[in-house]
C-alpha cells in the first residue's frame, strides 16, 4: 500500500507513534510519505520506502496569521497526484484531518480518490476540540473521515461523549513499543557513577506542559528522598520547566534533580532508571509510562484518563488520584526500599508491555484497518 502520513513533527506521543508507525509500514514493504511542515523528530534521515514532504507556508503582508491548514491540503493532494497514494492518516483531527478532507474533494473533482483515516491522541479532543470555536470543525472533520481510531478506550468514550459523532465509528487501536530498542539489557550504564552514585534514580518525561504537574513530580521526589538516597532526572523541556526547577531548590533537593532538556532517543534513560513517575491531570494514553513499563520500570501515577489501560496497579505499578503527592511518595519508597517488590514489580512490567503492546502486533492492527478501509479482502 501507498500510505501518506500527516503529524506534528515535534518533541510529544503522537508524533513519536505517528512516527514508529510510519517506520515500521515501511519495513513491511509499503510505501510511507509524510506530509508535514518539517522532518519528525524520530525519523531517519534516510530509511528504504519512506518519503518526507515539507508543507512549505507563505508570508504574505495580507495574512497576518499564515494559513498551515490550506498549504497542508494543498501538499497533501499534491503527493497523492503525483504519488499515487491510497491512504491519507492523519494524526489529530485539526487541522490535518480538515486538511485531508479538502484534499480528498480536490482529487475528486478530477475523478481521483484517497481514503482518510484519522487517529486521535487526545488533546484535539479533550481540549482544542471542546473549545468552542473548533468544536463544530473537529466533529465534521471526524465525521468525514473513512475511518477513525482512538489511542485508548477512555479517549473513544470521551470522543462519543463530547461529539457524538453519529456518522463513525471509533476503533481503538493503541500506542506501541518496538520490544526489542525497549530492552533494559540492551543498554549498559547510561549515567555515569556521578549521577547514580548508589542513589536510586527516579525519572520523569514530558514536554513540561501545565498538564504534567511537573511540580507534583518533584514533590514527590523530594518526600523519596528524605527516605532513601536518590536522584531525579527531569527529560525534556517545556514552559513549566522553570517552576519545576523553583520547586526543587524551594524544597531543598535541586543538588539531586537533574534537568536534561530534550532527548529523542530516551530507550537508553529509562534502561537506567529505577522508577518513572507521572502525576499527570489527565493523559489519553501515557506513552512515555508504557516504555517505561517495556523497559523495566515500574510506574507510579494519576488514576487518570488512559492510564488505567497501561498500568496495572500493584502489579506493574501504582495508580493514585490526582494530586496525592502522600500516596505516590509512600508507594515509591516501599518498592524502591524492597529489592523483591521491585524485581518483581519490574518483571511483570516489561512482560506486560510486550503482551499487550507488542509492535508487531498494533502495526498489524493498522495494515488491516487500512485494508479494510480500501475494501481488500
Amino acid at each position: 500500500m501507498k500510505i501518506g502520513i500527516t503529524c506534528y513533527p515535534t518533541y510529544g506521543g503522537s508524533g513519536a507513534v505517528a512516527t514508529e508507525l510510519g517506520i515500521a509500514l515501511a519495513a513491511r514493504g509499503h510505501e510511507v510519505h509524510f506530509i508535514t511542515y518539517q522532518q519528525p523528530f524520530r525519523l531517519p534521515s534516510f530509511l528504504p520506502n519512506v518519503y518526507f514532504h515539507e508543507v512549505e507556508v507563505g508570508r504574505y503582508p495580507l495574512f497576518e496569521f499564515p494559513p498551515y491548514d490550506l498549504a497542508l491540503a494543498v501538499k497533501m493532494h499534491e503527493v497523492v497526484r503525483d504519488h499515487g497514494l491510497e491512504v491519507l492518516h492523519c494524526h489529530y483531527a485539526i487541522p490535518h484531518a480538515t486538511s485531508a478532507w479538502i484534499a480528498r474533494e480536490m482529487l475528486r473533482e478530477s475523478n481521483r480518490d484517497v481514503k482518510v483515516v484519522t487517529t486521535l491522541h487526545g488533546t484535539d479532543i479533550t481540549i482544542v476540540g471542546q473549545e468552542r470555536s473548533f468544536f463544530t470543525i473537529t466533529k465534521f472533520s471526524i465525521e468525514k473521515s473513512d475511518a477513525v481510531t482512538a489511542v485508548s478506550e477512555y479517549l473513544r468514550d470521551e470522543t462519543y461523549r463530547a461529539f457524538g459523532c453519529t456518522g463513525c465509528a471509533v476503533e481503538v487501536i493503541h500506542n506501541f513499543i518496538d520490544p526489542v530498542l525497549f530492552e533494559r539489557a540492551r543498554h549498559a550504564a547510561p549515567f555515569p557513577e556521578a549521577v547514580r552514585d548508589g542513589k536510586k534514580v527516579l525519572m520523569h518525561i514530558s514536554n513540561f506542559r501545565a498538564v504534567k504537574r511537573v511540580r507534583d513530580v518533584v514533590k514527590v521526589f523530594a518526600q523519596v528522598h528524605k527516605a532513601l538516597p536518590a536522584t531525579l532526572v527531569m527529560v525534556g523541556d517545556g514552559p513549566e520547566r522553570v517552576e519545576a526547577e523553583d520547586e526543587a531548590r524551594d524544597l531543598g533537593v535541586h543538588a539531586d534533580v537533574r534537568f536534561l532538556g530534550k532527548i529523542d532517543s530516551v530507550a537508553p534513560l529509562l534502561a537506567g532508571a529505577d522508577l518513572f513517575l507521572l502525576p499527570s491531570q489527565t493523559e489519553s494514553f501515557g506513552l512515555s509510562a508504557l516504555e517505561a513499563l517495556a523497559c523495566g520500570v515500574p510506574v507510579i501515577a494519576s488514576r487518570v484518563g488512559g492510564l488505567p489501560e497501561v498500568v496495572q496497579h500493584g502489579v506493574t505499578g501504582w495508580l493514585h488520584p490526582l494530586g496525592d503527592v502522600e500516596a505516590m511518595a509512600r508507594d515509591a519508597v516501599a518498592v524502591l526500599s524492597n529489592q523483591a517488590l521491585w524485581n518483581a514489580t519490574s518483571t511483570a512490567a516489561a512482560s506486560d508491555a510486550r503482551a499487550r503492546f507488542a509492535e508487531a502486533d498494533v502495526v498489524g492492527q493498522y495494515e488491516a484497518l487500512y485494508r479494510r478501509t480500501l475494501g481488500i479482502a
